[in-house]
């Protein structure tokens, strides 16, 4: 989803005449795009707010005036108090108002010419939270995207109010964007060289966006809308709420070609206990139930998933139980993290688990994910993957693609073959990633 922000957030810079830089020191403008998921990425934002400082700083001395910006979840979680912490910052724009962002670069510029208000310093919050205007205000114009894959935003925020989980006050209420504008955006895409559509939402799975006045389109609806768009090879999404499957869309996964064997379903935890502490609104049971029915469905579905270890009251019984969840799946992939308390949440007024207990139970559930995932991508040696290649790799003639099941592969071929999808043998299986050779 920031991937997805930090696209159009370019996009309507590029359009409003001004240009990219990689090196921060030339920059006229810096934007960061932040996240509050987790304590550990907010207090990366001042991090690098200290290093801006200095380029603004030293910019200043030769007369050249810098604009930092910072957008998304943390700003809408901290609003008026970034600029405490950091009095180098401009402009604070949340998740639903960086549609903003030009008019705002604009009146920071009328303020700093301004001779009225040259000596005092002027902040801009903009924390507004209505997904419906900054959708209808961004730019209809996708064509600036040109890779290979492309996301697509079609549904923002969450009802689900797990006791975790900030979304509900940073992102807002669940919002499924109309059938057509998410059409019209693939159809773009497509057209600029896009192959893989891929769609998010905090929560996607619950998509029921507006299909006409009388008729609303719900997720796997839409599945086989953007399957029939041509030019499109692949389809994936992200996030699912186990909660928010059906039976319709377990199908559409054999019944979509496009559509690709590859599910990231967070479980959490394996602890019924601590599931409900949660409010996730499913039991072990029914989640490995759901699991099932997807392979018995198409055996050959792969998952990822989300843990949190050291939630509060999280006992070694609830942990081992986490464990054995994650040996039972056998998933491809996972995330794991330490529980991290965010503001507003219910669990963060709970009693806390002590660090180091969380530091081992992170260590420790990681080595059964590697193991698993090891596993999996060694088990894909010496057979036939069908591979889109996206990028170029570090060394000369190598090239970079994925799988239909996520995994990286680094194989030898033109440059001219990114964006296509070619058979690959794979050769071995790493840990993070395939290496392998052009079929013929």
């Amino acid at each position: 989803m920031n991937s997805y922000d930090s696209d159009r957030i370019a996009e309507i810079l590029l359009l409003a005449g001004h240009i990219k830089t990689s090196l921060p020191e030339d920059a006229d403008i810096v934007v960061i795009n932040t996240c509050n998921v987790r304590e550990k990425a907010q207090e990366k934002l001042f991090s690098d707010l200290g290093r801006i400082a200095l380029i603004k700083a030293k910019a200043a001395e030769k007369g050249r005036s810098v604009i930092i910006l910072v957008v998304g979840c943390v700003a809408q979680a901290l609003g008026k108090e970034i600029f405490a912490r950091a009095d180098c910052v401009d402009i604070v724009l949340g998740p639903q108002a960086y549609q903003n962002i030009q008019k705002s670069i604009e009146e920071v510029i009328s303020q700093k010419q301004c001779p009225e208000v040259k000596m005092q310093k002027n902040f801009i919050v903009d924390t507004t939270m209505s997904a419906e205007d900054k959708f209808k205000l961004l730019p209809r114009n996708r064509t600036l995207v040109k890779l290979p894959s492309a996301f697509i935003s079609i549904q923002e925020g969450c009802d689900k109010f797990c006791t975790y989980c900030s979304v509900p006050y940073t992102r807002g209420r669940e919002y499924s964007r109309p059938t057509s504008e998410i059409i019209s955006e693939a159809n773009q895409l497509v057209s600029s060289g896009a192959r893989e559509i891929f769609l998010l939402g905090q929560n996607v799975s619950a998509y029921n966006g507006k299909y006409s006045s009388s008729a609303v389109c719900s997720f796997t609806e839409l599945l086989f809308l953007i399957s029939s768009i041509k030019g499109v090879e692949r389809i994936r999404y992200t996030t699912s709420h186990p909660c928010d499957i059906t039976t319709e869309l377990m199908k559409a996964h054999k019944e979509i070609s496009s559509l690709m064997p590859f599910i990231h379903l967070p479980a959490q935890s394996g602890s019924d206990i601590i599931l409900k502490k949660m409010n996730r609104g499913y039991s072990r049971s029914q989640y490995i139930k759901i699991i099932n029915e997807f392979r018995k469905i198409l055996p050959n579905i792969a998952f990822s998933s989300d843990f949190i270890v050291g939630f509060p009251g999280e006992t070694e019984t609830d942990f081992e139980a986490t464990c054995a969840l994650v040996d039972e799946v056998s998933y491809a992939q996972a995330y794991s993290f330490k529980y991290s308390p965010r503001p507003q949440t219910p669990s963060s007024k709970w009693d806390q688990i002590d660090e180091q207990t969380k530091i081992r139970r992170l260590a420790v559930l990681q080595e059964i994910i590697n193991k698993h995932q090891l596993h999996y991508n060694q088990s894909m040696e010496g057979k036939e993957l069908l591979v889109l290649i996206e990028k170029e790799g570090r060394y000369e003639n190598q090239v970079i693609g994925k799988t239909e099941y996520m995994q990286s592969v680094h194989l030898s071929a033109p440059k001219n073959f990114i964006g296509k999808v070619f058979p690959v043998k794979i050769s071995r299986g790493f840990q993070n990633s395939l290496s392998g050779k052009l079929v013929g």
